[in-house]
């Protein structure tokens, strides 16, 4: 059975989708920007600050669903420059204790609201 997974610590969505969505033992996060739960769009901070606040959006829908960054199986990072991987991924590393989840890193030619990066997560609950 399919659970949407909803939290005021996250962003709301801004489309016709979910924060995440759950089955059985399996969560599907939805793209995580930097915009603040307040609403605050980060596009103009450099991709460390916004990095930071995909993440930190990230692990909020992730506690929502029970579920934390330990729990990460497949994460996909979406980035508008690759150029900017080294800085992203210092930030990035900050966030798992221990061994990190499989992960790709892909460059895009346009994210939403003009942001420089988003992260999506598959993870697994108990």
């Amino acid at each position: 059975m399919r659970r949407t997974v909803s939290t005021d610590d996250a962003p709301a969505a801004v489309g016709a989708y979910s924060q995440a969505t759950a089955t059985d033992n399996l969560v599907f996060t939805a793209g995580q920007i930097p915009l603040t739960p307040a609403g605050d769009l980060l596009d103009g901070a450099g991709i460390d600050v916004q990095t930071e606040q995909a993440m930190e959006n990230l692990e909020a829908v992730l506690s929502a669903a029970g579920a934390g960054t330990a729990d990460l199986l497949k994460v996909t990072v979406y980035m508008t420059d690759i150029d900017e991987f080294e800085q992203m991924n210092t930030v990035y590393e900050n966030f798992f204790d221990g061994d990190p989840p499989a992960r790709s890193a892909v460059e895009v030619a346009a994210l939403p609201k003009g942001v420089a990066v988003e992260v999506e997560a598959v993870a697994a609950t108990d």
